[in-house]
């Protein structure tokens, strides 16, 4: 369930990233450019929710990382579809 939520967050924040990249610069332009820039931020922060795993949820190194590939994954393919889409119009 924690990764289904952690997913859900990410998309979350991509909202909120194309929200503000709306808001921006007003363009399909910037908002293809802030679902770009959520992909550096979002592996940063799936990185942090692998390392809680491992620090104090007591998995090891090695349950976690499909776990980081996962839940990077699918939001970060969102936001390349996004982004890919939105720079065609």
């Amino acid at each position: 369930m924690h990764v289904v939520l952690v997913i859900v967050g990410g998309l979350v924040l991509l909202g909120l990233f194309l929200l503000f990249g709306w808001l921006w610069a007003a363009t399909t332009a910037g908002m293809a450019l802030a679902a770009k820039a959520f992909i550096p931020v979002w592996l940063v922060v799936a990185a942090i929710n692998m390392w809680v795993g491992v620090a104090h949820a007591g998995y090891s190194f090695r349950e976690e990382l499909p776990i980081l590939v996962l839940v990077f994954a699918v939001p970060a393919i969102i936001a390349c579809v996004v982004a890919w889409r939105l720079s065609l119009s």
